[in-house]
């Protein structure tokens, strides 16, 4: 008869973010659809274009949705202009200039320009996998020797690896609040990135069959 173990290992590798990503938006109204599509095309070019001047790549600049809405009148009966809008995702490799290019958008659109959101992230996440998953197998890997030794039985060679799913850890803390500078830059705090994997790998004892699981992001 074949016995064996399957047991779980999950690992973990952290990281200060390199990069941020803005989402960011840009809304016009006008009595007409033409008008409003003319005005948002006018301010996300602006928009654009202080990106730009702050350093952002084109290839680290793009536009993630665009649409146009009816207005309605406050009883919701009739049409009383339309809205334009365009979301855009900047990559912002100059972590430390955010704040000032948050300020730059802000200035080029105007009360048209929204902020709906900031994620901090790494860059490169590859080594940080590659970490959580050694740590994630070696703590199989552990969990089945102790099982194999209660069971008096040597501990075989994994026979099969399987890798679930792999997620981010705790999002990095964000500090999003008004400059009192004359700048109107904003502060960001960087705090840590994680990495978790957890992988299943049986594996194969005399006669003890061992599992072990990795999650990665």
């Amino acid at each position: 008869m074949f016995d064996h173990v399957e047991v779980t290992g999950t690992g973990s590798a952290s990281a200060v973010p390199d990069v941020v990503v803005l989402d960011a938006r840009v809304s016009c109204d006008a009595p007409d659809v033409a008008g409003a599509l003319a005005k948002a095309s006018e301010r996300v070019s602006a928009a654009l274009a202080a990106a730009s001047e702050a350093g952002v790549a084109a290839a680290d600049r793009q536009s993630t949705g665009m649409g146009v809405n009816s207005r309605w009148d406050h009883e919701g009966r009739g049409v009383i202009g339309y809205s334009a809008y365009q979301s855009l995702r900047l990559l912002v490799r100059d972590r430390d200039g955010v704040g000032d290019l948050i300020s730059a958008l802000a200035r080029a659109a105007g009360d048209s320009f929204g902020l709906d959101g900031v994620r901090l992230e790494v860059a490169e996440k590859a080594p940080l996998v590659e970490q959580a998953r050694a740590a994630a197998f070696a703590d199989a890997v552990r969990t089945a020797t102790q099982y194999a030794q209660l069971a008096g039985r040597p501990l075989g060679q994994a026979v099969k690896v399987i890798e679930g799913g792999s997620g981010p850890g705790p999002a990095p803390k964000m500090r999003a609040m008004a400059a009192m500078d004359s700048g109107g830059g904003m502060p960001v705090e960087a705090g840590e990135h994680t990495v978790t994997v957890t992988v299943t790998a049986p594996g194969i004892s005399t006669p003890i069959k061992k599992t072990v699981v990795v999650a990665a992001p």
